[in-house]
């Protein structure tokens, strides 16, 4: 039986929704000055034939320079006074009245009956409904200020439209009345409902959105305080692993953060990697510790909270010794390990095949076998390195095999003197839009005079297949990768328009050119391989996170926003239906 999707997958499916606006106001601007020129001509030819449209030109620039003006003055009464979203609304409520227009013109052909002037009246107050919708939902409007504002533009451009004449004959119309103020009380009911659809936990689901769409404009400050409201305190661990060469140069850092990536960019810890990287020297690996969306940080205050107390770290333990690395595959998954002193360190993955986020239970039941087995301080970090979804029962208890499997292995290897060299990508062009503000890095391990490597990349996820074909590059030219990984950032160098939000490193830049670039650096990491000794650091800190609830109760509004949307959509369009055989 296919499990139910969690909360926040069910809100990641939604974030396709926020690609139905266009993504530049400049194209919103451009097609609503074609759908109000529609909108004229429609009228001239259709309804108002008998007028001839030779003696009214006039009006497509009259109608067009009211529209702009009203799109102007329409940001003004936006929340953020944001112009791009006055454009897109404007877009919409155009197409809305032009669409009633052709409609009551194809019914008039297809039924052959006389076309109806109710229409234009009709069209008129529609547009004017959608913005009630809009401004209460979108541009942060109460209820009241909707009513006061929805008729400006559409009234404005129909004022300039119709002959004045003819303004009260046809506004009138009892039809087009009728029909249009249904919807304004429609679009009325829909706002106040969709609103409190996440209450109790939620108490204004208009509010989120308008702060999501604030942040997505890098206004978070909204968006933050909201999820405060929401959060926790609770203790996060941290762990690393330092090296310092023996001759002082600088050193360097595998980190594994108690906390998520997240929740999305620009919001709360959504480029903590990063972070922690420039706090580090950019000197570190951050890699994805078995975490979920519910360690996020909610806010900015948050993270540097954390990123301070990170600095009172403690030693647990020192060595110079490691072993060579133990690879287990079972099925589709794969967990390589590696044995510093007495402290493992697993790396878990089920690429080419891919998963989410590595549930916690599967972290308590491989920390409890190594404790079994005596180990001192268990690190695993999930690789975070192919596309998929939340992994199954047969691949999870696979992991498990393998995980344990790899323990049992490393626990009877020998350990060696172990060189490192540490390369990144700081000095090389290599901005890209799948790829995070920390870039590349590799880490060269010299264990017993053979030298393996660890690839890392700020990014969130990895398309699927690119990790093997960059591992086989290296396996070609006698260098032995043994894993790359991913920060998991959800930090986002640009705004991505598809289903995920983001672009998962590879399906902007070709699996040849990474393999170029993780190999230059691996070249330089070789170079600089030098004896050392290594720190195991602990830390403990007590910050707030968004935890499970906030995503229940999110998941909850936008689910009831969407069922009640959906009924009143299908109702609106039987209604509206109507009409036409009238």
């Amino acid at each position: 039986m296919e499990k139910d999707p969690d909360d926040v997958s069910k809100i990641h499916n939604r974030f396709s929704l926020t690609l139905v606006n266009p993504s530049s106001k400049y194209f919103s601007l451009v097609v609503s000055l074609i759908v109000a020129t529609v909108t004229v001509l429609a009228t001239y030819f259709g309804y108002l034939s008998n007028l001839g449209f030779e003696q009214n030109w006039y009006r497509i620039p009259l109608v067009l320079v009211v529209l702009i003006l009203t799109q102007l003055l329409d940001s003004r009464f936006s929340k953020k006074k944001e112009y791009s979203k006055s454009l897109h609304s404007s877009l919409f409520g155009n197409m809305l009245w032009t669409v009633t227009l052709l409609m009551g013109i194809l019914s008039s052909i297809v039924l052959s009956k006389d076309l109806e002037l109710f229409f234009v009246t009709f069209g008129l107050l529609l547009f004017a409904s959608f913005r009630i919708g809009i401004y209460t939902t979108t541009l942060g409007a109460s209820l009241k200020k909707a009513w006061a504002i929805c008729f400006i533009q559409p009234l404005a451009m129909y004022l300039v439209l119709i002959p004045h004449d003819m303004w009260f004959s046809i506004l009138s119309e009892p039809i087009g009345l009728a029909y249009g103020i249904s919807f304004l009380i429609i679009a009325s009911s829909w706002s106040v409902i969709t609103d409190r659809a996440g209450r109790p936990g939620m108490e204004s689901t208009h509010k989120t959105i308008q702060a999501y769409l604030a942040s997505q404009g890098n206004d978070f400050e909204d968006a933050e305080k909201l999820m405060e409201q929401h959060s926790s305190e609770t203790k996060v661990s941290t762990s690393q692993i330092k090296f310092t060469p023996n001759n002082g140069d600088k050193e360097f850092s595998i980190v594994l953060p108690g906390i998520h990536p997240g929740p999305y960019h620009p919001v709360g810890g959504s480029n903590i990697p990063y972070m922690i990287y420039k706090n580090l020297s950019s000197s570190a690996m951050v890699l994805h510790s078995i975490s979920d969306h519910a360690l996020n940080l909610p806010s900015r205050k948050e993270v540097d909270k954390y990123l301070k107390k990170l600095e009172d770290s403690e030693v647990k333990e020192k060595g110079i010794r490691c072993t060579e690395p133990v690879t287990i595959q079972v099925n589709k998954a794969r967990v390589t390990g590696l044995l510093f002193e007495n402290n493992p360190l697993l790396f878990l993955s089920l690429s080419p095949h891919g998963m989410e986020d590595i549930p916690s239970y599967m972290k308590t039941e491989i920390t409890q076998h190594a404790k079994n087995q005596n180990y001192a301080k268990t690190m695993i970090v999930d690789c975070h390195n192919a596309m998929g979804e939340e992994i199954s029962k047969k691949d999870g208890e696979d992991m498990l095999k393998a995980a344990k499997s790899c323990l049992d292995s490393l626990i009877v290897k020998d350990r060696f003197p172990v060189e490192f060299g540490y390369a990144n990508t700081e000095d090389m062009d290599v901005w890209t839009e799948d790829l995070g503000m920390g870039g590349l890095g590799i880490l060269c391990l010299k264990i017993n005079d053979k030298k393996y490597f660890l690839g890392w990349a700020d990014s969130n996820n990895m398309e699927n297949g690119v990790r093997e074909k960059i591992v086989d590059t290296f396996a070609k030219r006698d260098h032995h990768l043994i894993e790359i990984c991913t920060s998991d950032t959800h930090y986002s160098p640009v705004k991505a328009r598809n289903r995920n939000g983001y672009y998962q490193l590879g399906l902007i830049t070709s699996a040849d050119k990474l393999s170029k670039w993780f190999f230059e650096i691996a070249r330089s990491a070789e170079t600089k391989t030098m004896p050392t000794k290594f720190e195991i650091l602990e830390n403990e800190t007590n910050v707030k996170v968004m935890g499970q609830s906030i995503y229940q109760d999110y998941s909850k509004a936008l689910d009831n926003s969407l069922k009640i949307t959906k009924v009143f959509v299908i109702g609106g369009v039987i209604f509206f239906t109507t009409s036409l055989f009238l």
